[in-house]
C-alpha cells in the first residue's frame, strides 16, 4: 500500500531545502512566541504591563534580556526569506505565487527588521538615558514611531506572503480538509492584526487588541505550519505496507490513543527527533522464540529496501529465510541509568525480519519488516527515534513455559496494527533433519543456526538521505544454546508474509542484549524503489 511520491532520484536538493526550510519555520516560531510570552510582553505596548514608565523601566534595567526576545523573532524573518527561496526553487509549486511569495517576504523583511533593529539599539540607549532622568517621553516617541513598520506594514507583506503559501501548497497538492478549515479564521484573524495599527489615529484599535490578534494569530499559524509541513513531508515519504512507513494503530480507542497515533504516524515529528542521538539501552532477555520459514525468494523480494539485497539461499540463489521472534525483556531501559535499570519494565516484543545484504560495503544484517512490543512508550521511542524499528504495539502478548516444558506463545494485536500469533511448541527430543528446501541450502540443522543465530547487525535504508542505517547489537548467542522446538504455529499475519509453510522453530534461554550505536553508510540510488 502506498499513496504514491517521488522516486528517489527525483527528489532533488530544492526538496530537501524546501524541507529544512519549513523545519526551521516550525521551531523558530515556535521559540518566537516563547520568547514574546516570556521576555517580551511586559516591555511592549499592549502588553501585560499598564504603565509606559514601568515598560520603559524594564528595557532599561535588562538590555539584553530584551535583545534576547527580538532576536527569535529577527531569525524568524530569515526563516521566511529563506522559506520563499526555497518555493521559488521547487518545480513542483506554482511559480506565480512562488514568485509573489518572495517579493512579499522582502517587503516585510525591510520595514520589520529595521524597526526591530532600531529598538534594540536606538531604543535600548532611549530607555536607559529617560529611565536615568525619570522622562521616556524620547523612548516612547520612538516606539511611536517604529511599532507600525513591524507590527503594522511588515506584518502586512508577511500576511500577503503566507497567503501566497496558501495558494502554493494547496495547488501544489500538499494540502488537506484540515489546512482548508483552520486557513479561513487563521487568515482573517492576521489581517485584522495586521491592518489594525495602520489605520487613522482616531479609529484605530488599542495596543492591548493588536497584541491580542497577534498573539491569537500566531497560535493558529503555528499550527498551519506544522500541518503544512506534514503535507510535504508525505509527499516524499507515503505511506507503506511494511516498514517504517507503515501505519501505526495503538489497539486502543480514545482521544489519548488516537492523539498517540497521530504522533506516530507524523512525518513532522519524526523529522523534528531525528537529530536526536541514540542512546544505548540494555536488557536481560529470556525465552527466545525463533520461528523459521524458508520461502521462494521472488515472494518475499518485495520487501526488501531500496539500496539493500536480499540475502539468497539454495541452488541458483532460489531461496530467502523469513523469520519472527518473541521473547521477554528484562527490566528493558537505558544503559546510563545503571542499576536503576531493574526498576523499568519487562515487557513482550516480537520481531519479524528477513536476511539482507548491503552490496557496496559487502556488509549483511536482518531488515525489520515490523516489530511490536507490549508497552506503548518503548514502542513510540523505538518508532520515532531510530530508523531501523517499525515498531508497533500489542494489546497483550505472553512468552510462557510451563513445569512440563511446553512454551506458550501469544501476540494480541487487538485492534492495533501489530502482528499476530499463537504458539505452542515443546522440545524436541532430538534435533530435526533437514529435508526438502531446507537440505538443499544447509547440510545439517547446526549449519542452518549459524546462518540464522549470529545476526548482529539491524539494517534499514533512507533512499531520499542515500545512506543505509546500520543498527549495531550485541548479542553474544552461542550455537549450543539453541534448543529446537515442534508444535504448532498459528498467525495471520505470517500468512501474509510467507503462505501456508511449515516452519522451523528453537529456542534460546538467555540473552545479554545491548543496542550501542546506529552507523549511517552513503548510497546511491538508481533502479526504481520497491514499494509494494
Amino acid at each position: 500500500m502506498t499513496t504514491g511520491g517521488p522516486h528517489p532520484s527525483k527528489y532533488t536538493s530544492a526538496d530537501r531545502s524546501l524541507e529544512h526550510a519549513l523545519l526551521f519555520c516550525f521551531v523558530i516560531h515556535a521559540l518566537a512566541m516563547l520568547a514574546m510570552a516570556g521576555l517580551l510582553i511586559p516591555t511592549l505596548p499592549g502588553g501585560s504591563t499598564a504603565s509606559d514608565l514601568t515598560r520603559a523601566l524594564a528595557i532599561a534595567e535588562h538590555p539584553w534580556l530584551f535583545r534576547l526576545g527580538w532576536l527569535p523573532w529577527q531569525l524568524s524573518a530569515v526563516a521566511d526569506l529563506f522559506l520563499a527561496v526555497a518555493m521559488v526553487r521547487v518545480r513542483w509549486l506554482p511559480r506565480l505565487p512562488a514568485i509573489c511569495v518572495l517579493v512579499f517576504t522582502v517587503a516585510a523583511v525591510i520595514p520589520d527588521q529595521y524597526a526591530q533593529g532600531l529598538w534594540i539599539t536606538q531604543g535600548v540607549s532611549l530607555a536607559q538615558e529617560g529611565a536615568s532622568r525619570g522622562d521616556v517621553s524620547a523612548y516612547l516617541a520612538l516606539e511611536r514611531a517604529i511599532f507600525p513598520l513591524t507590527a503594522g506594514w511588515g506584518a502586512l507583506f508577511y500576511t500577503l506572503a503566507a497567503l501566497g503559501w496558501t495558494w502554493c501548497f494547496a495547488r501544489g497538492g500538499t494540502w488537506s480538509g484540515a489546512l482548508s478549515i483552520l486557513s479561513v479564521p487563521l487568515w482573517t484573524t492576521m489581517c485584522v492584526a495586521v491592518v489594525a495599527p495602520l489605520l487613522p489615529h482616531p479609529i484605530r484599535p488599542s495596543a492591548m487588541f493588536v497584541s491580542t490578534a497577534n498573539g491569537l494569530g500566531f497560535v493558529q499559524l503555528q499550527i498551519w505550519l506544522g500541518l503544512v509541513t506534514e503535507q510535504v513531508l508525505r509527499r516524499a515519504r507515503p505511506t507503506e505496507s511494511h516498514g517504517r512507513l507503515a501505519p501505526w494503530r495503538h489497539p486502543r480507542r480514545g482521544v489519548l490513543y488516537r492523539a498517540i497515533d497521530a504522533v506516530a504516524n507524523s512525518r513532522l515529528f519524526g523529522a523534528l527527533l531525528e537529530p536526536f542521538p541514540e542512546v544505548a539501552v540494555r536488557s536481560d532477555i529470556t525465552n527466545v522464540i525463533y520461528v523459521n520459514y524458508l520461502v521462494e525468494a521472488s515472494e518475499i523480494e518485495t520487501l526488501v529496501p531500496p539500496g539493500l539485497e536480499l540475502q539468497r539461499l539454495g541452488p541458483a540463489g532460489r531461496y530467502a529465510l523469513f523469520t519472527f521472534l518473541t521473547y521477554q525483556h528484562g527490566h528493558f531501559g537505558f544503559a546510563f541509568i545503571g542499576p536503576l535499570r531493574r526498576l523499568m519494565p519487562s515487557p513482550v516484543q516480537t520481531n519479524w525480519r528477513i536476511h539482507v545484504r548491503d552490496a557496496r560495503t559487502q556488509l549483511s544484517g536482518i531488515y525489520f519488516v515490523t516489530n511490536a512490543i507490549t508497552h506503548a512508550v518503548p514502542a513510540l521511542a523505538a518508532r520515532m527515534l531510530t530508523e531501523g524499528m517499525p515498531m508497533h504495539v500489542l494489546d497483550a502478548g505472553t512468552v510462557a513455559r510451563a513445569v512440563t516444558g511446553e512454551l506458550k506463545v501469544v501476540l494480541d494485536p487487538g485492534s492495533g496494527s501489530a502482528p499476530d500469533a499463537t504458539l505452542t511448541l515443546r522440545p524436541r527430543e532430538s534435533e530435526p533433519t533437514l529435508e526438502g528446501a531446507w537440505a538443499e541450502c544447509w547440510k545439517s540443522w547446526r549449519e542452518f543456526l549459524a546462518y540464522c543465530v549470529p545476526q548482529d547487525r539491524a539494517m534499514s535504508s533512507q533512499p531520499l538521505r542515500k545512506r543505509i542505517s546500520r543498527q549495531e547489537i550485541d548479542l553474544g548467542i552461542s550455537i549450543d544454546a539453541c534448543e529446537a522446538l515442534e508444535g504448532n504455529v498459528t498467525s495471520r499475519a505470517a500468512a501474509a508474509f510467507v503462505g501456508e509453510r511449515k516452519p522451523l522453530c528453537f529456542r534460546v534461554a538467555e540473552v545479554a542484549f545491548t543496542f550501542e550505536t546506529e552507523i549511517h553508510d552513503r548510497i546511491s540510488i538508481t533502479g526504481p524503489a520497491r514499494r509494494n
